[in-house]
């Protein structure tokens, strides 16, 4: 006979526990009597076993809307014939952090992860998660202990601070999921509030910036002028032009093979296609190869961003805020929102509607083709 499957039960587990062709049960690794039994139409029911005579049988003490894990246990236990012949299991030690995720987290998710997550991941867990947490065993990490390290992390770095919570927090919930801890320790721990960013070039700041690129040009830079170009007539993210590769240019198409959201093809206008026709092909598969080694992309050199936005009189801009404004000039234009999303490649147009601003001009004029329109009607 297979060994029964046995897991520290919770009402959570419980309500996780999903149908399989056969109808299977769930025992208490605390009552070993106790189990939920889960059948194939998705059912489930609280059942016990009862000795009797020398041979036990289940009895079925109800199903699990009505009564929870504890009153069940209770329920077993009251029973004189509840506690049963089978003998208990001995207690699975709770784990560590360290030992958690080394072991059952990574080979559920981090295997899954893109490489750029795994390194921002890895980075985490070795800087900020194990040496706070690692040595402890999963049910004693507290919630307070967890606030406090989440307040000392966001005094100097907010926005990282809300990035580490949110993957301690997943991991917290697998292990819910895997019956070594009850509840979540994240619980009711908020992230830090931050101001959204809606800066976006006008069309005098996108001149500005136009003339020093050509500055810089004359001074020998236009590799890195051509990427920023790029970025601000593509509206792709920093990485999807620095780590361009030659296989994935068409005539009139960017095939992305590996952006944020997966593959994705980007439209090209005629000025970013004349852009890309100008850049040299040399051995190597990147567009934009590194001066030292032409297997390997250039480097993000934010220096040459920063001497530029300086220079154009727009130092509170971000690379990521040419992004916004590509998005911007587009909704300006009249492209429809959802269309902006496709250039985008967002996977809903909520989120783009995150990036698609007017400037005051655009809605001033709006509103005065509205007066006019409805004193038409007037008369």
């Amino acid at each position: 006979m297979p060994a029964r499957e046995r897991r520290k039960l919770t009402d959570a587990t419980v309500a996780r526990l999903r149908p399989r062709v056969r109808e299977y049960t769930v025992w208490d690794s605390r009552v070993p009597a106790l189990g939920v039994r889960v059948r194939p139409t998705g059912g489930k029911a609280w059942v016990m076993l009862e000795e009797t005579g020398g041979r036990s049988r289940r009895v079925s003490l109800g199903p699990i809307s009505v009564m929870s894990v504890d009153e069940a246990r209770r329920e077993c236990l009251v029973r004189p014939t509840g506690l049963v012949a089978e003998p208990a299991a001995p207690a699975r030690p709770v784990p560590t952090f360290r030992e958690f995720v080394e072991s059952e987290w990574k080979e559920a998710h981090f295997v899954r992860y893109k490489p750029s997550t795994r390194k921002t991941t890895t980075w985490l867990l070795e800087a900020r998660f194990l040496p706070a947490f690692g040595e402890k065993p999963l049910d004693r990490i507290a919630p307070a202990e967890i606030r406090r390290w989440f307040d000392a992390f966001s005094r100097t770095a907010p926005g990282n601070a809300n990035r580490a919570l949110d993957v301690l927090r997943q991991m917290m919930n697998f292990a819910v999921a895997r019956g070594h801890i009850e509840t979540n320790p994240t619980r009711g721990i908020e992230r830090n509030r931050r101001p959204r960013k809606t800066r976006f070039l006008s069309r005098e700041e996108i001149a500005r910036l136009h003339d020093v690129l050509d500055a810089e040009d004359r001074k020998g830079n236009r590799q890195h002028a051509d990427i920023i170009r790029l970025l601000l007539l593509t509206g792709c993210r920093k990485n999807e032009i620095l780590r361009l590769r030659w296989s994935e240019v068409g005539d009139h198409m960017l095939e992305l093979v590996d952006s944020k959201t997966g593959p994705r093809k980007v439209p090209l206008n005629a000025r970013a296609r004349r852009i890309l026709d100008r850049q040299p092909r040399g051995e190597g598969a990147f567009v934009f190869p590194s001066p030292r080694n032409a297997n390997r992309p250039l480097s993000d050199n934010l220096d040459f961003w920063f001497r530029v936005r300086r220079e154009a009189g727009i130092e509170d801009v971000r690379l990521h805020d040419l992004r916004h404004t590509h998005a911007s000039h587009a909704a300006m234009s009249g492209v429809p929102i959802p269309v902006v999303s496709r250039l985008l490649g967002h996977s809903s147009v909520r989120m783009t509607l995150r990036y698609a601003h007017l400037g005051d001009r655009e809605i001033e004029a709006a509103a005065e083709r509205v007066g006019q329109s409805i004193a038409s009607i007037m008369g």
